[in-house]
Order: structure tokens, then C-alpha cells, then sequence
């Protein structure tokens, strides 16, 4: 009965300009594990870290935007801080050999620095060779950086260890979103470092999903641009109405640099010059940048030449690339699947509560 009671609140809660339900922070923590895999250990820790987070950062406590940062933890990671990678000295051992030969350093050298000992009595090579996780091969990496000069020649900024923890998030952004905002927990070693733990992995996750603006109409878009980068639906939208408006076929991958700038210098009939266009197109990662000029007409274009709206918001058309992916995926099949896990966790409160969520809330994310 509690959490029926719960999830009544939670359904007067829609975007984040509405009122949200008045829950204590013991209430809020019990919304979300309710709504957790059953198999998940340590439903409390976890209901904690996100409930954290969210309140950190602001984001209603909502079941869509619960059952949101519980579906891409449960793709990414299956809710585990910091999951095993299968073969994952193979592919550390490919992305140092591209590392040396586009830097070019000598074999030789690099398999002497590899062969002196780290800081755990190990070598380097040793250590590369057992990790298990991502978590594990950035610490030798690190540790490389930070003992021997080579390393810091060979990898500083260059740690081939890109995102961790358990919703996968780029150690970039987890460093830059940090600039922006204060880390709310005490830093041990590093925010790289912070990324690897489960605190730290479900604020940047949760950051990176569900802290900026959209005009998004449903969540498989902030899905797509997770995957993708911020705003890459909305501009793979843009390029489909460019597409549209010029005749000229262009990639819906969200990435508004060359081919796109050259379809929209060729249409006379946007009234804007070279420079004009690419002011407008540098702030593509932006949310201004559905008030440009640039915006406004093409759509205006893609509509008039259509006879209907064009679409505001577009999967992008991206396959994924990265030394831990075994076979050929996209971000459509990634928004797809954590849909779908969207849904699943909707259920687990009951067909009829989530009929009544999904019909109320029809899939908005903050900022609608």
C-alpha cells in the first residue's frame, strides 16, 4: 500500500517546471528500489546513490525519470560499478600499439617502461595482462603516467580508458561537467577515479542523461543522444530536414560539421551567407541553437517543400565503434533496447499503474 501511495505521487510529477511530489528523502529512496531488476544486490545502496544524485542535480523523482536511469544502468553495466570486460588486455594491448605508432615511439622502448615495476611490486606489463575490468586497466595506465616519464609522453590525456562505472560515462565529460558544477562528494584521487565508483558513476550517468535541456517529446532521444552526444536526435533531425529542403542526401548522424554546412551553403533560398551559417552551426551542442536563423528556415524549407511538420527529433544513424564491441551495433539499437528495458520497469509497479503512467506522462523527459 506504501508504494501504491508513492507511485500516486509520482504521477502528479511530469516535467520539471511542474510541482514534484513532496516525498522525504527515506520515501524517495524506497520510490526507486521499488522499481528495480529483482535481481539486483544491495537495492537500498543503490536506491541511496540515485536518490543522491537526483536531488544533487535536481531531477524529479518521477517513475519515467526513475525508470529511465535504471534502464541504461541495466544495459550498460547490469548494476555493476565496474563490470568485466571480456578479452580486455587484447584490446588494451591494440589500443597501445595505435597509441605508439601514431606517436611514434620505438617498440623497444615502450616494452622497457611496459617491463620496470609499478607500484603494486608488478610490472606494467603484468598489470595489463590481468586486469579484468576498465577500472583496473585505467589504474595502470595512471600509475604509468604518474611514475615514469615515458608514461607521461606516451599517455598523459591519452589514457585509453574513455568511460567507466556503471552507466558507462565518459571520463571527458565526467571532467568537464565537474567545471561546471561542484562535485558533491569528497574526491579521493581524481573525478577519473570518481567515475569508477558507484556515487560518482550514477551522478555523471544521471548527469549526462537527464541534466540539460530538450525539447524531446520522448525519452528514446535522450537515449539516442547518451549514446551519441548531447543533442546528436535533435541535429540528425536538422539534417534530415536539411536532407529535405536541398534534395541532397545527407548522414543523419547528428554531427553538423562539413557535409552538413556544404547542403546548406548550396540552398540559396535560406538568405544567409558562409558566415552566417557556420555562427549558427557552432552551437549545434547547444539548445540555442533551435533559435537561430539557420534552424528556423530550414525547417520552415523542409515543411513548405514536404506539405507536413518535418520531425524535430531523429534517431541518429551511427554505428557504434569501439575495441569492446564484438559486432556490428547502432544507436537505434541501443535507444531500442533501453526502451524497452523502459517499459519493463514501468511494469514491475503493475500493468494498470503503468498503463496510467505511460498514458500520463507518454514517455516526456525534463525540459518538454
Amino acid at each position: 500500500m506504501r508504494v501504491l501511495a508513492l507511485l500516486a505521487l509520482g504521477l502528479l510529477a511530469g516535467c520539471a517546471a511542474q510541482q514534484r511530489p513532496q516525498m522525504t528523502a527515506a520515501e524517495g529512496r524506497a520510490f526507486i528500489a521499488a522499481y528495480m531488476p529483482p535481481s539486483v544486490a544491495d537495492k537500498d545502496g543503490w536506491a541511496a546513490d540515485i536518490h543522491s544524485a537526483m536531488a544533487v542535480l535536481e531531477i524529479p523523482v518521477t517513475p519515467d525519470n526513475v525508470c529511465a536511469i535504471i534502464s541504461v544502468t541495466e544495459q550498460e553495466s547490469g548494476f555493476r560499478v565496474d563490470p568485466p570486460i571480456p578479452n580486455l588486455p587484447s584490446i588494451a594491448w591494440g589500443e597501445i600499439e595505435r597509441q605508439r605508432e601514431k606517436i611514434g615511439v620505438p617498440k623497444l622502448v615502450l616494452d622497457a617502461a611496459l617491463s620496470l615495476q609499478s607500484s603494486n611490486g608488478k610490472t606494467y606489463r603484468e598489470r595489463i595482462d590481468a586486469a579484468k575490468t576498465e577500472r583496473q586497466l585505467s589504474d595502470v595506465f595512471e600509475d604509468l603516467i604518474g611514475r615514469v616519464p615515458l608514461g607521461r609522453t606516451f599517455l598523459e590525456d591519452r589514457n585509453p580508458v574513455r568511460t567507466g562505472g556503471p552507466m558507462q560515462v565518459s571520463v571527458t565529460f565526467a571532467k568537464a561537467y565537474a567545471q561546471e558544477k561542484r562535485y558533491p562528494y569528497p574526491i579521493v584521487e581524481s573525478i577519473r577515479d570518481e567515475v569508477f565508483t558507484r556515487r560518482g558513476g550514477m551522478y555523471f550517468g544521471i548527469a549526462h542523461l537527464l541534466d540539460y535541456p530538450a525539447s524531446y517529446d520522448r525519452y528514446i532521444y535522450r537515449y539516442a543522444d547518451f549514446n551519441a552526444g548531447h543533442y546528436a536526435s535533435r541535429n540528425a533531425a536538422f539534417q534530415s530536414a536539411l536532407a529535405t529542403a536541398s534534395g541532397m542526401k545527407i548522414a543523419l548522424d547528428g554531427d553538423l560539421r562539413a557535409e552538413t554546412e556544404s547542403a546548406a551553403r548550396s540552398l540559396p533560398r535560406l538568405d544567409m551567407d558562409a558566415a552566417q551559417i557556420r555562427r549558427d552551426l557552432a552551437l549545434s551542442k547547444t539548445r540555442d541553437f533551435e533559435r537561430t536563423d539557420l534552424y528556423r528556415r530550414v525547417f520552415a524549407l523542409a515543411d513548405e517543400r514536404s506539405g507536413k511538420s518535418a520531425p524535430r527529433a531523429v534517431v541518429p544513424t551511427i554505428e557504434l565503434q569501439s575495441a569492446k564491441i564484438t559486432r556490428r551495433l547502432t544507436t537505434a539499437w541501443f535507444a531500442d533496447r533501453v526502451v524497452a528495458r523502459h517499459r519493463q520497469c514501468l511494469a514491475r509497479q503493475g500493468k494498470t499503474a503503468s498503463l496510467a503512467i505511460e498514458a500520463i506522462e507518454s514517455f516526456r523527459a525534463p525540459g518538454s
